[in-house]
């Protein structure tokens, strides 16, 4: 039997949640790359600190028996920032490169969702049985965030589209599963997970563009400036998307 106190703890999917997402995922680029490198702490540091805010923000929003907006996009942004630094460690630190990198990432993220399915028998992308389906909801969304990461760097740097183009390749794939998603039959739940891991390498390259430097093909702005500004943005969405009451 469904329990109702766990049946709506995340937003509605609207076209203002993917905004929010790509907003958030973009953040989390340049956040994370702040944190790492602007601070000089390392993919390693980064990662445990992130880690540890992820947990702390994922344990509230478990225990917190109704949806809040606010808590819920904290949680997600913890998120990108996570898979930020923890991709950029299994990719270079590590030393497994890129596509080793999002191989790996790959197997960790089916595998959430093939767990996930056998444990609970579904995979819901709002709604909640228990405090465990809500850990596996979380625990893909940080494999998802942390493939998209990799994914985005593959393409600019393995494979050579650079930045824009990367953003220009990744941009017309969501459209292409949000036209799937309105004009077709395949599974809803697969092509919300396959276009929330695709706003990851969006925001990705997208961060990239932004922040890094322009003998690099970025335009070099100021990472903590950029990342104060894109969280600015964010908290003024959620709060429309909240009187709004898209939930």
């Amino acid at each position: 039997m469904l329990n109702l106190s766990y049946s709506s703890k995340a937003p509605e999917i609207t076209i203002l949640f993917w905004i929010i997402k790509v907003c958030v995922t973009t953040l989390g680029e340049t956040a994370g790359d702040a944190l790492s490198m602007s601070f000089h702490l390392g993919y390693l540091t980064s990662t445990i600190i992130f880690s540890g805010i992820f947990l702390a923000l994922v344990s509230i929003q478990i225990i917190y028996k109704n949806f809040n907006p606010y808590l819920y996009w904290s949680v997600i942004i913890s998120t990108t920032t996570l898979g930020t630094t923890l991709a950029d460690f299994i990719d270079r630190t590590v030393g497994i490169g890129y596509l080793g990198g999002t191989s790996t990432i790959a197997i960790l993220l089916s595998l959430s969702i093939m767990i996930w399915y056998y444990i609970e028998k579904e995979i819901s992308i709002n709604t909640f049985r228990n405090q465990r389906s809500e850990w596996f909801y979380w625990i893909t969304i940080v494999f998802s965030q942390t493939l998209g990461t990799a994914l985005g760097d593959w393409s600019a740097d393995t494979i050579g589209l650079g930045f824009s183009n990367g953003a220009l390749l990744f941009g017309c794939l969501i459209i292409i599963l949000a036209v799937l998603n309105n004009f077709s039959f395949l599974s809803k739940t697969i092509l919300f997970w396959g276009t929330f891991v695709l706003t990851r390498p969006f925001g990705a390259v997208l961060g990239d563009y932004l922040d890094k430097p322009i003998s690099s093909g970025g335009l070099s702005l100021d990472r903590i400036q950029l990342s104060s500004g894109l969280f600015i943005i964010i908290s003024l969405l959620v709060y429309i998307s909240n009187t709004r009451k898209t939930h």
